[in-house]
């Protein structure tokens, strides 16, 4: 019985290796099937391979003619009216992989993909094709998930009590979900937003039962008495902060709490945890940090220079490490379920300004470099993670449209809405004066550490913290601009980058 063609998308299939020869015999194999559940199968119709190996050009695998490279993938697209491209290399990474999806972006055509080789379900009677899947964003990022040693944060968190400041947040429920891996003593979850604590908890219950030894707080990392109560009692090992009001334009706006929350708060918990000898603090800290240029950011340069200022006093068996990084794909306020809820509900997407980029990393690389840095951490540290190459907003936001089988700027408009108060064209992920040391894990890396006054930071700090309590918001910017010299306005940092300078 012949292929009924009529109804079949037009596929291209973009590689003739294994992954490629197995695609094209299920698509064929289904087409002839009279099963229901074939029909996803069925629903292709290759009439195109392409494959960056030149002596594959012109052969035909399965009698579908190997007609071009990667670089022709757009002039074919149109050639052959291809209605799917298809990317059947598992194994390709890294830039190769970031190129080929650009290439492929470029037709505006809906792209599918076969998943990364640790991805796949290689068991018998179980068909390659029923696991292509729609492409990730995390895959537009141009680089390869980050890869981390899990014996040493096994080794590290084993049989400890673990506290999670902020641990209902997205980056501190992840710190939860991993550490409860690794067979902690306790894990101690502290959130002043019930909520997030409440998800949390349930999360934990339904995964572990009474396997998992752990308690859900709800407590500010602001009221001094109140964490030192939670000290007392519980009696933590290990405190990653990750606590913080983190949204650029709502501290803008509300900057006496954003030194509250974040100065006032890491202070507490620092120093408690200095008193109660916790054996190792590792703060959360962000690229918002590097030459700020909005209250949020110099609040967590602040927070970075607190650990320093703890880290060199030398004073009991404390370890203060902090760790950096840039945006976190699908975190709270992250601008890609923003993009997708504005794509899902046919609005336009928002974008602040043209030029804007960012570094980017998953959720779940964040808190692996938080704990493999933590597990390596002597004290003193400031832990930066290389994120590849930065993103720019508006490429991500059209890649996003396309990944919805939609034309960027024709069936959805991007609409672009000026940057936001503090907002930056580019983030940075080092000072000039830290410099860069290597770590055994080579894309960590340790700023070096500053040298503080501790008499003068401790006074300017005092200065500070009088301020915000008082909601004298003159004299606490003021202030923050006397301990972080390195504050600047988003006007003149932004003026900077357009120029080039």
């Amino acid at each position: 019985m012949g292929r009924n063609t009529n109804h079949l998308k037009r596929a291209m299939i973009i590689g003739a290796g294994d992954a490629g020869n197995v695609l094209l015999s299920e698509i064929f194999k289904a087409q002839q099937s009279p099963y229901e559940g074939d029909k996803y199968a069925a629903q292709f119709e290759p009439v195109c391979v392409i494959d960056n190996d030149p002596k594959k050009l012109n052969t035909e695998i399965m009698g579908v003619k190997v007609v071009g490279t990667s670089s022709d993938i757009p002039q074919i697209a149109r050639r052959y009216h291809i209605d799917q491209i298809i990317l059947a290399i598992p194994s390709l990474q890294g830039d190769n992989r970031k190129m080929i999806i650009d290439l492929c972006n470029e037709t505006k055509l809906p792209l599918k993909i076969v998943p990364f080789i640790g991805s796949l379900i290689l068991e018998e009677n179980t068909s390659l094709l029923g696991q292509v899947r729609d492409i990730k964003t995390e895959e537009l990022l141009g680089r390869d998930p980050v890869k981390f040693n899990n014996k040493n944060i096994k080794a590290f968190i084993h049989d400890k009590v673990c506290m999670v400041t902020g641990g209902g947040g997205s980056i501190g429920s992840e710190l939860v979900r991993q550490i409860a891996k690794y067979n902690p003593k306790q894990v101690i979850i502290v959130d002043i937003y019930e909520n997030n604590a409440y998800d949390i908890q349930q999360e934990l219950l339904m995964d572990y039962g009474d396997d998992l030894n752990f308690i859900t707080l709800i407590a500010s990392v602001r009221d001094y008495y109140r964490m030192n109560q939670i000290f007392e009692c519980y009696k933590p090992d290990v405190v990653f902060h990750a606590a913080a009001h983190k949204h650029v334009p709502l501290m803008e706006v509300s900057p006496m709490e954003a030194i509250k929350n974040n100065v006032i708060g890491t202070f507490n918990v620092a120093t408690l945890a200095q008193y109660h000898n916790v054996k190792k603090f590792i703060m959360i800290s962000t690229d918002k940090a590097v030459n700020p240029t909005n209250a949020m950011g110099a609040s967590k340069r602040c927070c970075e220079m607190i650990v320093q200022y703890l880290a060199q006093q030398h004073d009991g068996c404390t370890e203060f490490v902090a760790t950096r990084f840039g945006n976190v794909l699908g975190s709270n306020g992250s601008v890609i379920p923003i993009f997708k809820k504005q794509i899902e509900q046919g609005k336009p997407v928002t974008v602040t300004h043209p030029d804007i980029i960012r570094y980017f990393m998953t959720i779940p690389e964040a808190v692996s470099l938080v704990m493999e840095a933590a597990a390596m951490a002597n004290g003193g540290e400031i832990f930066v993670l290389d994120m590849g190459r930065p993103v720019k907003i508006v490429t991500l936001a059209e890649n996003l449209i396309r990944m919805y089988g939609k034309e960027p700027y024709v069936d959805v408009p991007i609409r672009f809405t000026g940057l936001r108060p503090g907002e930056k064209i580019k983030e940075e992920l080092l000072m000039l004066e830290e410099g860069l040391k290597k770590t055994s894990n080579k894309l960590i890396y340790i700023g070096k550490q500053i040298e503080i006054d501790e008499e003068t930071f401790i006074s300017e700090l005092r200065e500070l913290r009088d301020a915000a309590q008082k909601n004298d918001e003159a004299t606490a910017i003021q202030a923050l601009h006397k301990i972080v010299p390195t504050f600047t306005t988003p006007e003149e940092f932004n003026k900077k980058v357009l120029q080039g300078v």
